[in-house]
């Protein structure tokens, strides 16, 4: 076993600490509640990685103002680590209305509409998700999403052709 001496020690740790992506906690305006009462980061951003916390629908007169109203704290959500819809490369849903698959495709219907106001191309990968029940009392449906910056600028949409066997 080779030992280093400490100035060369200090190098190689400087050199993998250079390597290693910082982890930053990103709470945007009026989000330091989650913070510091619930105990949970609105965002966080590792190299150009923004991992967003579940956000809930709302506030709003109807379903559609709630939904919009979730995308909007999305965006500034993203805005705030340095992101934005562009980038956002997968996305989850948490649905407590739907109680059948008919009644979770109608609302899903619903909801895609409102949701391709925000991403009307380059859409990112989805999971949605039935649930019987969510933190935020009254909330038809909370929302997760990675984002990885500046991937919305460089955009492929890539089909693979069907196999010819």
């Amino acid at each position: 076993m080779r030992i280093l001496p400490p100035a060369l020690l200090t190098a190689a740790l400087a050199g993998c600490a250079a390597i290693a992506p910082s982890k930053t906690i990103v709470i945007p305006p009026r989000q330091d509640a989650a913070y510091d009462d619930w105990h949970y980061a609105p965002a966080v951003r590792v190299g150009d990685t923004v991992i967003v916390s579940g956000i809930p629908a709302g506030p709003g007169d109807d379903y559609d103002a709630r939904i919009r109203a979730m995308f909007k704290r999305l965006d500034a959500t993203l805005k705030a680590a340095g992101a934005t819809l562009a980038d956002v490369v997968e996305i989850t849903t948490f649905h407590r209305e739907p109680k059948d698959t008919p009644a979770f495709q109608a609302e899903f219907k619903r909801f895609l509409s409102i949701h391709d106001e925000f991403f009307p191309t380059g859409y990112p990968a989805w999971t949605a998700i039935g649930t019987t029940a969510l933190l935020a009392d009254g909330a038809p449906v909370e929302m997760r999403a990675v984002a990885v910056v500046g991937a919305g600028k460089r955009l492929v949409v890539q089909r693979v052709p069907a196999s010819t066997r």
